[in-house]
């Protein structure tokens, strides 16, 4: 089956089971807020300081080994997914065919590309799980991606906090970036997602064998039964979702333009009348933030 018929039958498979109560859905505690800002920001760190090493000529497998490497020497041994990494025009995932080809691969950077790096550890049973996108040299094409995004990041807690579902929300973002010439490269994922909810873990804290690369092995054991035992479906944010919007989301707007692709990836506090970012100190609004004053 082609992977955007399946792409397309997850997500109304997730419509339906998305209308039934998920425990994940309810005001997170200033307790639950801590947890979450903890991890998110350590995953943050590991992204940045990868970010300072990656040279010309490093593969995908490189800066994916590096991120590991970080987050075992802080602690690290759970995750829900192992590290990402998309160099060049592999971050727009054109012409997919299987959803192996998701997985970082020997392709080696170039100086004048972007890339993307995404990783979710859990820290103390909170996930954190953050996308970061960046380049070696200045890149025209990045800049003008991320000045985008982060007008979207500011319009995100109003859709959220207003009366539109969150089908509603995914699809308005897609028109709008349509409209503004980009390509939504989020519609590629599996089930098409914007989002998906996060949580606290209760497994034990303890490692699991990496299995032979898969899809599934990508998404490691522990985050997979994690993830399962949440209902897996209705904590996706896909274009046809029926769900609560109430709870703590992971929001990772996804876009291409040429031969670049660029996102960010952040935790949304949505409560019962108001959404909120739970951090605004977070990289990519420091580092692409002046972008925006500059217009």
């Amino acid at each position: 089956m082609p992977i955007e018929r399946r792409r397309g039958l997850l997500s109304k498979l997730s419509s339906k089971i998305s209308r039934y109560t998920s425990k994940s859905i309810h005001i997170p505690t200033q307790e639950e807020k801590e947890g979450f800002l903890k991890a998110q920001r350590l995953a943050y760190k590991c992204v940045t300081e990868t970010e300072k090493e990656i040279r010309e000529g490093w593969t995908e497998l490189q800066a994916v080994k590096r991120m590991e490497t970080f987050l075992k020497d802080h602690g690290v041994k759970v995750f829900l997914h192992r590290p990402f990494a998309w160099f060049g025009e592999h971050a727009r995932f054109d012409g997919y065919k299987r959803f192996t080809q998701f997985h970082p691969s020997k392709r080696r950077l170039q100086a004048n590309e972007s890339f993307i790096l995404d990783v979710s550890p859990v820290v103390d049973g909170y996930i954190g799980d953050i996308g970061y996108s960046s380049s070696l040299d200045k890149n025209p094409e990045l800049d003008n991606g991320m000045r985008y995004l982060l007008k979207l990041r500011a319009e995100l807690p109003k859709l959220f906090s207003s009366s539109m579902s969150s089908s509603e929300i995914w699809h308005k973002i897609d028109q709008d970036s349509k409209k503004n010439g980009f390509d939504n490269v989020h519609s590629l994922y599996p089930f098409a997602v914007l989002g998906h909810r996060v949580y606290k873990v209760h497994l034990p804290n303890i490692s699991f064998p990496i299995l032979p690369i898969s899809f599934a092995s990508w998404f490691s054991l522990q985050g997979s039964l994690e993830f399962l035992s949440h209902k897996v479906l209705p904590e996706l944010l896909t274009p046809d979702h029926e769900g609560e919007k109430i709870g703590l989301w992971a929001i990772e707007p996804h876009l291409g333009r040429g031969k670049t692709g660029f996102k960010f990836e952040e935790i949304l506090v949505v409560e019962k009348d108001k959404a909120y970012w739970l951090d605004e100190e977070v990289p990519h609004v420091q580092k692409y933030g002046k972008l925006l004053e500059a217009v």
